[in-house]
């Protein structure tokens, strides 16, 4: 199969192309707009740009997308909502109205979010029957992209599956995602060119974590098996909380640190407890193969040498 992957530069693409070459699908990388001094035969475009988005499209010819391109910080988003909707959701209106002009028989995922459901009460699963109450203009973005993809395949008869990931973690994330955070402090901590300080924002929210590459695996299986126009958790099914991750990642790491919270780390608006249910995923074959352990030890990379001699 001939794959566009938009966002194929970021975390989560890269790994998501590396499946795909190794599971024999031509891959057709698509990157941000093409930066001063970056040299690189995959396609260049903003996905708010809708002649951008039409052109790439009309060269790409692809039997499949998988559309991950997008404004990725819940936080951030926060501080600017109208380029998060201009990315997040119009992005996904230029890119499914390129292929119902030129190419309307390819089978797309709509790479969403479980923030979309907002607050999910302790003790309780997110189902995707359950309405969504999102608490950012990232959510809120991710919705509307959602309602934008069912309209589609409604209208178009476009083959538009909407994946909704929970939190996923792996080797190469942002340093400004929260575990990714952890991990540059520990080292840091470890290598004893900082105090033994871990700041944190808020450690008591529960939420859902898989390993991004079972998380790859899920958007690969939707797109050759996912029946258009219904949305699919991507998750494990059991919560954890912040702090049971920072705990877990200091063991590891063999570092003794002090932890302390930052008000500038807090959210605005934040999530107590978010988990979901993956059973309507699972029934179309999907189960994880790697626990949220390997994506820790992944995140951390090799053990800092001297690190268990840290003191708090």
């Amino acid at each position: 199969m001939r794959i566009l992957v938009t966002g194929a530069d970021g975390f989560v693409g890269r790994h998501l192309c590396a499946l795909l070459r190794a599971s024999g699908d031509e891959v057709v990388e698509a990157h941000g707009p093409r930066g001063e001094g970056v040299s690189s035969s995959a396609l260049h475009f903003d996905v708010a740009n809708e002649a951008a988005v039409k052109a790439a499209v009309a060269e790409a010819k692809p039997d499949g997308v998988i559309h991950l391109a997008g404004f990725s910080s819940v936080a951030k988003s926060h501080h600017n909502p109208s380029r998060v909707f201009a990315v997040n959701t119009m992005g996904v209106v230029n890119l499914l109205t390129a292929l119902r002009e030129n190419a309307p028989k390819t089978r797309v995922v709509l790479v969403g979010s479980g923030e979309v459901y907002g607050p999910v009460p302790v003790g309780t699963r997110a189902t995707e029957d359950t309405p969504a109450i999102p608490l950012s203009p990232y959510a809120a973005s991710k919705s509307a992209a959602e309602l934008a993809g069912v309209q589609f395949h409604r209208s178009y008869g476009l083959e538009v599956m909407m994946a909704r990931p929970f939190n996923h973690l792996g080797a190469g994330q942002d340093p400004t995602f929260v575990v990714p955070s952890f991990a540059s402090q520990i080292r840091a901590i470890g290598l004893g060119t900082v105090d033994p300080v871990l700041r944190t924002g808020n450690l008591d929210a529960v939420r859902d974590f898989s390993h991004v590459r079972d998380v790859v695996e899920a958007y690969r299986l939707l797109l050759v098996k996912g029946e258009p126009g219904q949305a699919y958790n991507i998750c494990s099914g059991e919560g954890r909380t912040i702090r049971e991750l920072l705990e877990e990642m200091l063991l590891l790491a063999g570092v003794n640190a002090r932890i302390e919270l930052d008000p500038a780390r807090l959210r605005p608006s934040d999530i107590p407890s978010l988990i979901g249910s993956p059973d309507k995923l699972r029934a179309l074959g999907w189960s994880p193969k790697l626990t949220v352990t390997d994506a820790l030890r992944d995140v951390l990379g090799p053990k800092v040498p001297g690190a268990a001699r840290t003191q708090a």
